[in-house]
């Protein structure tokens, strides 16, 4: 594609940006924080486990729920790729315990600094103290973003703005609102987070998974009603 905006300049949102730049003419990242990666900051008490090094099937095996979900990113993207990413770009890495990689120096802030060496390498246009008012949605189609009295218009927009833990961060529920704005319907939610069932807004596994938080907010939004309106059934959600 020819331009890629990314709101969220987290984890995510850098993987993103980096991974658009490597196929489109320009890209946008847009972080309304001061800097990049601030939960990646806070990771792992302040040293950030990377990764973990053991070989993709145990890795897989450790998955607790939805494993398919997965499969396809790590067969794209493994924990080798992302050491050998962040290492290339001025981060020395070492395996712990349990496989568990962290950097050398036991400072996260190098991890966001790696991260944000690719993006400046393959030329990410990163604009910080940026936050998105509204996507520009047009016959129900992306077409770029709002920000204050400017529109930014583009071919594709991700968004990357996590969910609503550790709102100091930035967290604090941005993507729930674009979601709700680019009218997701319940069966689209359903798709994307790979639900097994149409039927079954979420999988309730005889008392064995909860809805976290982030669930019962995403819900919340789509029925219009407060987080302690939501009734959970063997099958299904009600509201």
């Amino acid at each position: 594609m020819a331009k890629v905006i990314i709101i969220g300049g987290g984890a995510a949102g850098m993987m993103a940006a980096y991974s658009a730049a490597l196929t489109s003419k320009q890209v946008i990242l847009l972080e309304k924080n001061e800097k990049l990666g601030k939960k990646i900051f806070i990771t792992g008490k302040g040293r950030c486990n990377l990764t973990n090094a053991s070989d993709m099937n145990t890795v897989m095996e450790n998955v607790v729920s939805n494993k398919r979900f997965l499969f396809s990113a790590f067969k794209n993207f493994t924990n080798e790729d992302i050491m050998r990413l962040v290492e290339e770009n001025g981060t020395k890495l070492k395996i712990e315990r349990g496989n568990r990689v962290f950097p050398v120096s036991d400072h996260s802030s190098d991890i966001i600094k790696s991260l944000e060496n690719a993006l400046r390498a393959l030329k990410v246009d990163i604009r910080l103290n940026t936050k998105v008012d509204s996507l520009l949605i047009e016959n129900d189609i992306c077409k770029g973003v709002i920000i204050g009295k400017n529109k930014i218009m583009a071919d594709a927009v991700i968004v990357a703005t996590g969910g609503m833990s550790y709102q100091a961060t930035g967290s604090d529920g941005d993507g729930y609102r674009f979601a709700k704005e680019a009218g997701l319907s319940v069966r689209e939610l359903q798709d994307i987070f790979g639900f097994a069932t149409p039927q079954a807004i979420y999988k309730w596994q005889h008392g064995a998974a909860l809805p976290t938080i982030d669930n019962l907010i995403v819900l919340s939004t789509i029925f219009k009603v407060s987080m302690e309106e939501i009734i959970i059934v063997e099958t299904k959600i009600s509201a």
